[in-house]
């Protein structure tokens, strides 16, 4: 059987610097989660949107993405059936399908799909950092001009960050296109992400020093999480998002108690780190 390896996601740098125990549960012990309604909501648009552009682009409607929504729908729980346990009955489940509709409507009035020729849809992207870090994530599209550049485009169906709390965001698409910029030799012109729960667009162009600075964060980051490895020591750090966290009965913090770490778990994760020469 072959080995995947690791690498740092945007997701997962982002659960290890709120909190380090979280990171180790998800990546490490990788410990089941319940999936939230805002999340299942957040997959199925996606879906939607990821094979809307299949359709020809003349037919690319606000009714064609609608009529999209039950077979993704269904397509979702043929390959993930315990889904339905999220729900207590059909009407639960008929409400659910109705509050994705709005955001399919919001989409339409951020992006006309029909002028939209994307290079790639959920693209999964891989580069090898120089300092020898393995990243990976998965853009939503990648749109190519005429002329080569390339915009990354990613889909968020909840509301665009107050600008204090910006640098999340912006920290992901900088990801993305530094990622691309290592896989491709291309940095990225531009960098999008669509926020369709209250209809706003926030665009950032990524520059050389971006990528630099990137890439020595991440390095750091790693460097951090591999210390952690080494102690087999995952911290807790409370914050306002315990109230969200699924590992409050592992946590000491909350006066769970830990599993032991998965041995196998700690192997795999230092995959990140390459012997390979980046291209």
């Amino acid at each position: 059987m072959t080995t995947i390896n690791s690498a740092i996601s945007p997701s997962r740098a982002k659960d290890f610097q709120q909190c380090p125990l979280k990171f180790r549960y998800r990546v490490i012990d990788k410990l089941p989660e319940q999936k939230s309604l805002a999340m299942l909501r957040g997959t199925l648009v996606h879906s939607v949107l990821e094979y809307l552009f299949l359709v020809k682009p003349t037919q690319r409607t606000i009714s064609a993405a609608q009529d999209l929504l039950l077979p993704r729908w269904e397509a979702l729980l043929s390959e993930s059936p315990e889904i339905l346990e999220s729900f207590t009955d059909a009407e639960t489940v008929t409400e659910f399908l109705a509050s994705a509709r709005p955001l399919l409507e919001s989409y339409f009035r951020l992006e006309n799909p029909q002028f939209i020729a994307p290079q790639s849809r959920e693209q999964y992207v891989n580069a090898v950092l120089p300092t020898g870090i393995a990243v990976r994530g998965i853009v939503d599209r990648i749109d190519a001009a005429p002329n080569g550049d390339l915009r990354v485009v990613d889909y968020k169906t909840g509301k665009a960050p107050h600008p204090n709390y910006m640098q999340e965001a912006v920290f992901q698409m900088i990801f993305y296109a530094t990622v691309l910029y290592y896989e491709r030799g291309i940095l990225p012109k531009r960098t999008q992400l669509v926020y369709l729960g209250d209809e706003k667009v926030l665009t950032y162009d990524p520059t050389a020093k971006d990528v630099t600075n990137l890439t020595q964060q991440i390095t750091q980051i790693w460097s951090e999480i591999k210390a952690r490895i080494m102690a087999k020591h995952f911290e807790a750090k409370k914050s306002k998002l315990c109230n969200w966290c699924d590992f409050q009965k592992f946590c000491p913090e909350f006066a769970g108690i830990s599993p032991e770490i998965n041995e196998a778990g700690l192997t795999q994760l230092l995959t990140v780190e390459q012997a390979t020469t980046p291209r």
